[in-house]
């Protein structure tokens, strides 16, 4: 309350400065919001000289002072609160305004008393081609400290943080602009810089990430072994080395990489490391931004046991990938999935899908029983969830320009679209139970299953100008799951009704199939296969020309990636007679006087 006085407004500030840096160290959390202090103690500088600033904003206020202030006694004690100050906006991500202060700061004084900073001009000339704000920040000269006056951290000392800061956020906002080349310059320059050990890692880190994105795996790695060195518990850049393995095809390694950090997240959670905590204001205060937090976001044990089964899985270690899904399920059930992320940024997919990979797992490694009970599980969950009668119409994207329902309309939509998942999920259950009843000798046991399948999908309607049941809107990947598990099914259930003899009705299945996707060789394989059986060799003959020479390479897998849980439906329904069947066509053709290869 007392009126500011020239004489004791360098204690008077050092006072304020020392206090704002123990605010900081004794919350040690990410700072946030304006400095008032800062502000406050501007105000009495402006009121010392006769002066006022309440209706300026900060920026203008600093511009005021530092212009108007010409006190060498005070120079050095609003240097260091304009090194505050650069904090708190760098902390907010004010680089521009911070950028305007440090040219303040170094800006010549009229008075001839910032002989130093006179040679800004020349140091700029020198740093041309750098970055504007670190160009300002090294050439800013900090002046020298009034040792009558003790500080719990020197400007000299934070200036050095401020200029690592402001190399490393900005490295990360060109990172996520996809600027690689200028965001790798700069988090190179931040990894030079003054940090602590655990901020240097999360730099190499991000170096790696970057490096990755560019297209240099190699480089990535050597980043993000750095990164470990420097900290062995900056266990994200243990994540990342697997997702370069796997980049690389290297899967031993990334499978390595995987169980690695599965053992260190079980046996000991990784805290915060060792900061310099003589400093109270660090770099891992003053950086806290989206992407950071996106790269540096800790995997929970259950989505990097998911990764372990998931890669096993489609490396055919089929053994391996049983135990890992097992060991997800063990898991899930006991409700760690609560501490997972829901904004989509976890490697574990729906539940549902987790249960059905396990058990596709579970058929290849020959547990169809265990298979069938694990696809009991998804069925019993998905019944309630699911409508009579499900009508999806051709178009289901949301306007452009929203109308005044659109926020019900999209909840309906969404709504719509979890119904359709729901129904996949269900329906793959009944097509894996109709595959492990088949691989298990009980073609009638199959044949239900796979009927079940088909009868689910019945739910289904698609609606729309010139739209067939049968087609697929190319906005809905959940109908086109819908379609294959369909395919799949048809396909399923005509392959038993071969083994049981029962040609015409296998026809029927296989006919659908080819209506549903017409470029599909297994059931153009199968369709033949049958007509040869039934004696209709002239129809099959022609039927295998046809579609053989039109669809020379036809997999019947193009277009998006089907969900992990198909695969291995996918190659159950491999024709695996091709090359007989083939030849007894064209032994055929021969006899019968007709040109193979018309």
């Amino acid at each position: 309350g007392l009126p500011p006085a020239l004489p004791v407004l360098p204690l008077e500030l050092t006072v304020l400065y020392n206090s704002l840096l123990f605010s900081v160290g004794a919350s040690d959390s990410a700072i946030k919001g304006e400095a008032e202090g800062i502000r406050q103690g501007l105000l009495r500088v402006l009121e010392a000289f006769g002066a006022g600033g309440q209706d300026l904003s900060t920026e203008e206020l600093w511009q005021k002072v530092l212009q108007e202030v010409t006190a060498e006694e005070l120079r050095a004690p609003l240097h260091r609160l304009g090194a505050l100050q650069a904090a708190w906006w760098l902390a907010a991500r004010r680089l521009g305004s911070t950028a305007g202060l440090c040219r303040l700061l170094g800006q010549p004084e009229e008075t001839g008393i910032s002989t130093e900073a006179a040679q800004l001009p020349a140091t700029c000339a020198r740093l041309q081609g750098e970055n504007e704000l670190l160009s300002l920040l090294k050439a800013w000269q900090v002046p020298a400290e009034d040792a009558s006056l003790p500080l719990v951290q020197s400007a000299q000392d934070l200036k050095e943080i401020l200029c690592t800061t402001a190399a490393f956020l900005q490295g990360l906002q060109e990172l996520q602009a996809e600027n690689f080349p200028t965001a790798l310059s700069l988090l190179q320059e931040a990894a030079g810089g003054f940090c602590s050990k655990r901020v240097l890692a999360q730099i190499y880190t991000c170096l790696g990430c970057c490096a990755q994105r560019m297209g240099k795996p190699q480089t990535a790695l050597q980043y993000l072994k750095r990164a470990l060195q420097v900290d062995f518990q900056c266990l994200p850049a243990l994540s990342h080395v697997a997702a370069v393995y796997h980049e690389l095809g290297e899967t031993d390694v990334e499978l390595q990489a995987l169980a690695l950090l599965y053992e260190a997240l079980e046996k000991n959670p990784p805290a915060a490391a060792s900061s310099s905590p003589h400093f109270l204001m660090r770099t891992e205060l003053l950086v806290h931004t989206p992407i950071l937090a996106s790269l540096l976001r800790l995997r929970h044990p259950s989505e990097v046991k998911y990764l372990l089964a998931q890669r096993c899985l489609q490396d055919g270690r089929v053994a391996d990938a049983v135990e890992h899904y097992l060991d997800v399920l063990t898991l899930l059930q006991e409700g760690l999935q609560q501490q997972v992320p829901l904004d989509g940024s976890s490697a574990l997919p729906r539940i549902p899908e987790v249960f059905l990979e396990a058990a596709s797992a579970l058929e290849q490694a020959g547990r169809h029983q265990d298979a069938i009970t694990m696809c009991d599980e998804v069925i019993s969950r998905t019944t309630d969830l699911i409508p009579r009668m499900l009508v999806v119409e051709e178009q289901l994207e949301q306007p452009e320009c929203p109308s005044p329902g659109a926020g019900l309309a999209g909840g309906l939509l969404s709504q719509k679209k979890e119904s359709l998942r729901c129904l996949a999920w269900r329906a793959a259950g009944y097509l894996h139970q109709g595959w492990a009843w088949a691989m298990l000798g009980k073609s009638k046991e199959a044949i239900t299953q796979f009927s079940r399948c088909l009868g689910d999908l019945l739910r289904v309607q698609l609606c729309g100008p010139g739209v067939c049941v049968s087609s697929v809107p190319e906005n809905l990947p959940e109908v086109e799951v819908l379609q294959k598990i369909r395919l799949l099914s048809l396909i399923g259930r005509g392959m038993q009704f071969l083994e049981l003899g029962r040609h015409k009705e296998a026809l029927l299945d296989f006919q659908h199939s080819l209506q549903i996707s017409p470029g599909d060789p297994a059931a153009a394989s199968y369709l033949v296969q049958v007509l040869w059986k039934l004696n209709r060799k002239q129809e099959a003959a022609a039927r295998w020309q046809k579609f053989f020479h039109s669809h020379p390479r036809e997999d019947g897998q193009q277009g998006r990636p089907f969900p992990l849980y198909l695969v291995s439906c996918l190659q159950q329904v491999v024709f695996p007679h091709g090359e007989s069947l083939a030849s007894s066509i064209r032994d055929y053709l021969q006899t019968t006087d007709l040109d193979p290869s018309s």
